[in-house]
């Protein structure tokens, strides 16, 4: 039978004064800056709203982090916080001792509830609210640095929900007096239109990582990038299902160009994923071009490239570098790969992530990458599952990873003679050529993690899985 911690004397003398809330207001003043934490999270799980916006006036911190107490956001609460801020931006009514400089709203776990001192709040502070630009004076506001609020943004539906919709408008209201910032954004089926009027309210440069999976036209990408081109601070960039279809060749070079005009601004951008990108056919070229940074993670999946395309991602600079390369679900039939090898020999000092699941690769191209993989000595994962490859090339390929030490997880297809002449898997087959294959790799060396991948199933979508025994599909 447990036994119910009982609650410290802290606690109890912040429930005590949270039941006057006359008296918990008269004595912030005097109030242990040690005690402002615990009170806070009481008044706020107890919807004490005056004594929430009275603390916000004399909260002794720089950085308030509510986002990670709003798992539920109660729009009392939430408002009594922007009432008491409003008190601070609009009328200057604040206690003596108050510092806050910094709403942060970001959903992240941290210890600042859990740490009650001024150290850790002051260590806490992002270094977005150190190195930002000021904004312009306003006179409510001279010898006072405006508010900022941090959030991340995930825009999925077409209306905003209540509790952002209300952030934004008491933003737009108070212009000059609060700095929105998100670092985080991401875009998953809102219309244009709506992200539009939110961007305007958003200091884009403090923006760090975006995501678009909105299924939009190259068209409307386009409308997009001007937006795209004020992010100066962006690191991270991912665009899915971007479709270019029904476009003339001479309207798709006209959006191609607007598109890469603003992407020469993101001179920050280390990592960049394509997914289902169809305006890369014959462009890429000109994309890689405007790379002014070195990339640590470049990933085109499920891209359609021309044969040119796959020669000049071994020419820019800025790919030299590369910690990951996944060009999983891009098909490279019929390809040379002699432009796939001297891109591994470019990269082969940093690369630690190799994707080329799906790429249609066939047992005459395999040799071309050998050697240049064989020295890819940080390598940690490796996937080349959904390869029609023979067993003897399967063999050649292991035999080129022996002196990998670094690899963690590696992920192989099954050989073509686990397969009928319907291109269905024969389990005992696959099995057998499972165990001969992983027999000879520990003849070799011992491997940490290594499988053996069938084709997706056609009925459940799952592979099957070979490690020392098979893990069959889910159907």
């Amino acid at each position: 039978m447990s036994v119910r911690t009982p609650p410290r004397l802290l606690e109890l003398a912040g429930r005590s004064l949270l039941r006057d809330e006359a008296l918990a207001i008269s004595t912030l003043e005097e109030l242990p800056t040690e005690l402002f934490p615990p009170l806070f999270m009481e008044a706020f799980s107890r919807k004490r709203c005056e004594a929430l916006k009275l603390m916000v006036q004399a909260w002794p911190f720089l950085r308030l982090p509510l986002g990670s107490l709003m798992k539920r956001p109660c729009p009392e609460t939430f408002q009594a916080v922007l009432d008491g801020l409003d008190a601070l931006l609009t009328h200057g009514v604040r206690l003596r001792r108050w510092k806050l400089q910094v709403l942060d709203l970001q959903d992240v776990s941290e210890n600042f509830w859990m740490v009650w001192s001024e150290a850790m709040a002051r260590r806490c502070l992002p270094n977005a609210m150190m190195n930002r630009k000021p904004v312009q004076d306003c006179p409510r506001m001279r010898g006072q640095q405006p508010l900022t609020v941090f959030i991340d943004l995930c825009l999925k539906n077409r209306t905003l929900d209540e509790y952002f919709t209300c952030l934004l408008l008491w933003v737009k209201q108070r212009e000059g007096l609060v700095h929105l910032c998100c670092k985080k954004l991401k875009m998953l089926g809102m219309l244009l239109h709506n992200i539009r009027n939110i961007l305007k309210t958003v200091s884009l440069d403090c923006i760090q990582e975006v995501e678009v999976n909105c299924n939009w036209t190259l068209p409307v990408l386009a409308e997009f990038t001007p937006y795209l081109g004020q992010m100066r601070n962006l690191q991270k960039l991912v665009l899915s299902d971007i479709d270019s279809r029904y476009i003339s060749p001479e309207q798709k070079k006209e959006f191609v160009t607007q598109f890469t005009t603003q992407f020469l601004k993101l001179r920050c951008l280390q990592k960049l994923y394509m997914n289902s990108v169809s305006f890369l056919e014959g462009h890429l070229d000109q994309l890689l071009s405007c790379l002014k940074t070195s990339l640590n993670i470049l990933a085109i999946s499920n891209c359609v490239l021309l044969e040119s395309d796959l020669k000049h991602l071994s020419k820019y600079p800025s790919i030299g570098q590369l910690k990951t390369l996944d060009l999983s679900g891009t098909r490279l039939a019929n390809f040379s790969l002699v432009p796939l090898q001297v891109l591994l020999e470019k990269v082969a000092a940093t690369l630690e992530y190799l994707d080329l699941d799906d790429c249609g690769i066939v047992d005459s191209q395999v040799n071309a990458i050998l050697p240049a993989l064989s020295r890819c000595f940080e390598l940690t994962t490796f996937s080349f599952r959904g390869n029609p490859i023979s067993m003897a090339t399967l063999e050649n390929l292991l035999c080129h990873t022996i002196r990998l030490n670094n690899l963690c997880l590696e992920l192989y297809p099954a050989p073509r003679e686990s397969y009928d002449v319907r291109g269905i898997v024969c389990r005992s087959r696959f099995a057998q050529l499972g165990a001969e294959l992983m027999g000879r790799v520990r003849a070799l060396r011992e491997p940490e993690r290594i499988l053996f991948c069938t084709d997706y199933c056609p009925q459940c979508g799952n592979r099957s899985l070979y490690d020392l025994e098979v893990d069959r599909c889910c159907c």
